[in-house]
């Protein structure tokens, strides 16, 4: 995978956006179980009273609270609280003050006068406790009935007659007369009652004091919860609107980096591709190329899709998670640890069965598309011989062998979402489990244990989030080896750094000095020792028996193979001292079978030379003896070709593929067999015009037939990869049995002679 990086250099910066939205995305999601918590604690156990700072109080009720702090903290307390009474307040100040607060006609209250939320979060933690002890000892219980029977004796001395109940003593008038060290110690002994309630326990039982406090100054509980409750819930709405907008974004850019991505590769290999020789194309085969460039290639884009929108949003949603745990209680992250351990062990079990599998598999697709390429261009061969049966078989064992390797794998992988859903689950259950403890013990509330499932649930939403693309990374990776093994590929036949340049004295001329050639990994020369030279205005023809090596001869010039020793010279230069591009600029080609590409009669003639005039189209297709066929067509030149040609005959399709040649006006001719599906009339018209047309063109001819090579200048006899004879048509007959057995084979001794 990492060898294909390089290729999303031109996506950096979508990339980049890509990784700052998916940050945005994490924000949003790993604060929504936050406000959750909030609604829960906040809104509902503690009536929509955020903290312990009391935005208003009676003075009776903060003298009291007061109580129960440090000089510092009374005075930090004091600066922050404006003290409200009628007679210090303007018609208009009152009016607006007794609205908020109808408390304030009976007597003076206190009201927080700053916004600051950093000054309010520390006042809170000075009122907490404050508050709590406050309300304690305004409850009417046995623990407070306790306290004040021992305060009575304290204030009593020993032998007095007066009689004093505990029910007509003002408790907080007392202790505001008492010492500071033993009001200090008493404060210690309260708060030692319920010293193991966490921090957020304290706040919650000081808000309920809030709650009753501003129901005395008039103010409405339930607006207050509501208002608060509709706030967060307004929040939570804006923050899931966020992660929705950044979602649809990185999915949208995503698709684009992973379109482009595919787009790129597809482009990479498609140009190595046609760099190769045969070499490589018979290394490869076309099937396995097809393949590479379209199934492999898709997989490595649906897995980059994956990778931007899951991969990388996983681990900051999972740090995320866990610094939000953290911060929410420690006394369960080992739950979490045993969660993530789990998943991690199952992935990696999967992932290592699986991974051969992916190999193999994506070996079977290469099997099946050959099998499928062979049987549907071979399907008239196939009717022809009653195989049906066996190709269906063939074709189903393939099938087959695919489909069972796919089961397979895909019954591995199915396993593990319900292992994952079971572990989730489990995890669920240990959480309510543990929390509903501490919920009992005072040391935790229930918004708290919801937000640690929800980010302990995201926590492992993440690793299984990874685990899903785990599914889809063995078959990529494999894939992005066989793209990279096609693209690291050196073609065999390269271009020479500083070109040479040609001779114009020799332009046109074909030379073979001691030329030999070996197949890769084959074990004995096709050809061996071949020399000749073939001039312009001649045509060179080339005979022999099947096997003989003529194809293989003639396609070492446009360099489909290197000589395997020797040199071929054209225009006075070694073919290998030139460029390809240059080299086949020279040559005209027409092979064995006829190839014809989708579009029209026009565009294939066209092909090699496209700013062909109409004039000279039309030459080339008179030549080629293909204006009859082409006119009886209601389009003429515009007809469209189907793809290989199928829509037009054998005879055809080996004219238009001669007129392509002929269009381009090359230095060069190679025939390859060209005129095997012609009759003898119109080749004989073909080989007459061609004549003409080639006037100053070097023409090399590979044929079987006699007839058409007999008028030609240079003939060539090959058997078994060495030349026996050269020379006319004449001189043939008289030196070189091969020909003789070749012609008689053909001609009759009177048509010989003749």
């Amino acid at each position: 995978m990492l060898k294909l990086a390089k290729y999303l250099k031109k996506s950096i910066i979508p990339i980049l956006m890509i990784f700052g939205l998916l940050v945005v995305q994490a924000m949003c999601d790993l604060a929504l179980p936050d406000y959750t918590s909030k609604i829960v604690d906040v809104g509902i156990q503690q009536g929509g009273i955020e903290n312990a700072t009391p935005k208003a109080a009676t003075k009776a009720e903060l003298d009291k609270i007061l109580l129960f702090m440090n000089q510092s903290e009374q005075q930090t307390v004091l600066q922050e609280y404006r003290l409200l009474e009628r007679e210090n307040l303007s018609d208009s100040e009152y009016k607006n003050y007794v609205e908020d607060y109808p408390a304030l006609e009976n007597e003076p209250i206190y009201v927080l006068d700053t916004k600051d939320e950093d000054t309010i979060e520390k006042l809170s933690s000075i009122f907490a406790k404050p508050i709590l002890l406050t309300g304690f000892l305004e409850q009417d219980n046995e623990q407070t009935a306790r306290l004040k029977e021992q305060l009575l004796a304290q204030m009593m001395p020993a032998g007095s007659s007066q009689e004093t109940s505990a029910e007509q003593i003002d408790l907080f008038a007392v202790l505001s007369n008492l010492p500071k060290e033993q009001m200090e110690q008493l404060t210690t002994q309260i708060e030692e009652s319920f010293g193991e309630f966490s921090d957020s326990m304290v706040e919650q039982g000081a808000a309920s004091f809030l709650k009753t406090e501003y129901e005395r100054l008039g103010m409405s509980a339930s607006n207050i919860q509501t208002g608060y409750i509709l706030r967060t819930g307004l929040k939570m709405l804006g923050v899931s609107l966020l992660a929705v907008l950044a979602t649809i974004l990185v999915g949208f850019l995503a698709s684009r980096v992973a379109a482009s991505l595919g787009r790129d590769l597809r482009s990479a290999v498609f140009k190595k591709v046609v760099s190769f020789s045969s070499q490589e194309m018979d290394e490869f085969s076309t099937a396995s190329l097809i393949t590479r460039s379209t199934n492999d290639i898709q997989q490595i884009q649906m897995l980059m899709v994956m990778l931007l929108r899951i991969v990388f949003y996983a681990p900051i949603l999972g740090i995320g998670g866990v610094i939000k745990v953290l911060g929410t209680n420690t006394s369960m992250t080992w739950i979490i640890a045993v969660g993530v351990a789990a998943v991690l062990t199952l992935v990696i079990v999967l992932f290592c069965i699986a991974m051969p599998r992916f190999k193999v598999m994506q070996k079977l697709v290469d099997r099946l598309n050959l099998v499928t390429r062979e049987i549907l261009t071979g399907l008239p061969v196939i009717r022809a011989f009653s195989t049906e049966k066996y190709e269906e078989k063939r074709f189903d064992k393939a099938n087959w062998d695919l489909t069972r390797t796919n089961l397979f794998v895909n019954r591995v992988m199915t396993c593990m979402m319900p292992t994952m859903m079971l572990m989730m689950n489990i995890i669920s259950i240990m959480i309510v489990w543990f929390g509903a403890k501490g919920i009992d013990a005072g040391q935790m509330q229930v918004g708290d244990m919801m937000a640690f499932l929800q980010y302990t649930m995201q926590i492992i939403m993440s690793f299984l989030m990874i685990s899903i693309v785990s599914i889809m990374l063995p078959r990529a990776s494999v894939s992005a080896g066989r793209i990279a093994e096609v693209l690291r590929k050196e073609p065999a036949i390269t271009d020479p750094v500083v070109p040479k340049a040609i001779d114009p004295a020799k332009r046109g001329v074909v030379e073979f000095q001691n030329v030999s050639f070996r197949y890769p990994n084959a074990e004995e020369n096709v050809l061996s020792g071949i020399s000749f030279t073939a001039n312009p205005g001649q045509t060179t023809a080339f005979i022999g028996s099947t096997g003989s090596g003529k194809s293989t001869l003639v396609n070492l010039i446009p360099r489909f193979y290197d000589v395997t020793q020797g040199k071929i010279l054209v225009d006075g230069v070694n073919i290998k001292d030139m460029t390809q591009h240059d080299l086949h600029e020279k040559i005209g080609y027409v092979p064995q079978q006829g190839v014809l590409f989708s579009g029209t009669i026009a565009s294939n003639i066209k092909y090699g030379k496209k700013d062909a005039s109409d004039e000279q189209m039309r030459s080339a297709a008179e030549v080629a003896q293909a204006m009859e066929f082409i006119c009886q067509k209601e389009d003429t030149f515009h007809s469209e070709i189907s793809q290989g040609g199928t829509n037009v005959s054998g005879g055809q399709k080996q004219r238009l593929s001669i007129a392509r040649a002929i269009a381009k006006d090359p230095e060069i001719y190679i025939f390859d067999d060209s005129f095997s599906a012609l009759d003898f009339q119109t080749d004989r018209a073909l080989r007459a015009a061609l004549k003409d047309k080639t006037v100053n063109s070097t023409v090399l001819i590979v044929a079987q037939r006699i007839s058409t090579i007999m008028h030609a200048e240079q003939i060539v006899v090959l058997d078994e990869g060495q030349i026996v004879g050269i020379g006319t048509h004449k001189e043939l007959l008289d030196s070189c049995e091969v020909y003789q057995q070749i012609a008689l084979s053909q001609l009759s001794k009177e048509e010989l002679a003749q």
